[in-house]
């Protein structure tokens, strides 16, 4: 499975939707996501890929980890990824 269609799974998961539901262009906010829930969801992506996202839940705003849309956060995972294999 790509690193697309597991985050897509993921935050379909944690919004309790359907991944054909998910749009890239989605904010976490569109999708129905508190701020527990992106707490959740950044946990179980961590756990997911191996990996430390760069995210202050206290002031998300204040991160280098961009959550602004699905998109994004598929970027910035595959980035955060790439990086560990080098």
């Amino acid at each position: 499975m790509s690193i697309k269609d597991r985050v897509i799974e993921i935050v379909a998961e944690q919004a309790m939707l359907e991944q054909s539901d998910v749009a890239l262009e989605n904010t976490l906010e569109d999708l129905g996501i508190d701020s527990l829930g992106l707490v959740e969801s950044i946990f179980a992506i961590e756990e997911e890929f191996d990996i430390q996202i760069p995210f202050n839940a206290n002031e998300p705003e204040a991160s280098d980890f961009d959550i602004s849309s699905v998109q994004s956060i598929i970027t910035g995972i595959k980035k955060l990824v790439a990086d560990q294999k080098t």
